[in-house]
């Protein structure tokens, strides 16, 4: 059986939290950024969910914490949970309540029998750019590694040419020349040799080397400057 990275609007939704340790804090901290309505944090521990509060959440979220164990009935109602407890038994109990009530649940041990029902990807950012990497929960470490290897493989330019194509692709489509058209252009400004030299280019602030790179694969006559157009950002 194959599992796969979960992508969800939280925006609004009833979380819970088991483990207020330093991973429970991680995944709290990661699930308050996306807006939920309201957050239960569970820990036996008060230390744990002093810091648990600590952690900045946006305004018109409510965040819960309550030193006490866990019991099925708090997965009532959930959008989605996380069991980030030291105890795998503990765990295994918050995945079953969930999977009785239909609530995603994410743990710290396998997918498999009493495990969570979803995984969550390491996330790489730059600028508009959103990567998410996992190796299926067989080694966290190296998906960290491979984050931060991404991470400098992708500030080589990268945002700006994202953000210089999100600026041409409006020009390009005003002017008419039918979607084959338009995607020929912009398939030939991806590709390679051509993308690597872009890089390049951006990366090094040298905007007429990419004006004059971009030129010939772009619609004759359309107007344009790399300087204008990311001016600020590099």
């Amino acid at each position: 059986m194959k599992y796969y990275p979960m992508f969800m609007d939280l925006s609004g939704a009833r979380c819970l939290v088991v483990g207020a340790g330093r991973v429970g804090r991680r995944k709290l901290s990661t699930l308050l950024e996306c807006g939920p309505a309201l957050v239960l944090v569970l820990d036996t521990s008060p230390e744990a969910l002093r810091l648990a509060r600590e952690v900045p959440r946006p305004e018109g979220c409510a965040l819960i914490c309550e030193a006490r164990a866990f019991a099925p009935s708090d997965a009532d109602g959930m959008t989605l949970a996380f069991a980030a407890t030291p105890s795998a038994q503990v765990n295994s109990e918050v995945a079953r309540a969930c999977r009785e009530r239909g609530v995603p649940c994410n743990t710290a041990v396998s997918l498999d029998g009493d495990g969570g029902s979803f995984l969550v990807p390491s996330r790489v950012e730059a600028g508009p750019l959103v990567l998410a990497l996992s190796t299926g929960g067989a080694s966290p470490a190296l998906a960290r590694a491979l984050r931060e290897d991404l991470e400098s493989w992708l500030d080589r330019g990268y945002p700006l040419l994202i953000r210089l194509l999100e600026a041409l692709r409006p020009r390009v489509l005003a002017l008419g020349m039918g979607s084959d058209a338009d995607a020929r252009v912009f398939r030939a400004a991806c590709a390679m040799p051509l993308r690597a030299r872009l890089l390049e280019a951006l990366a090094a602030g040298d905007h007429a080397l990419a004006d004059s790179l971009l030129r010939p694969v772009l619609p004759d006559g359309l107007d344009f400057s790399s300087k204008e157009i990311l001016h600020g950002m590099d």
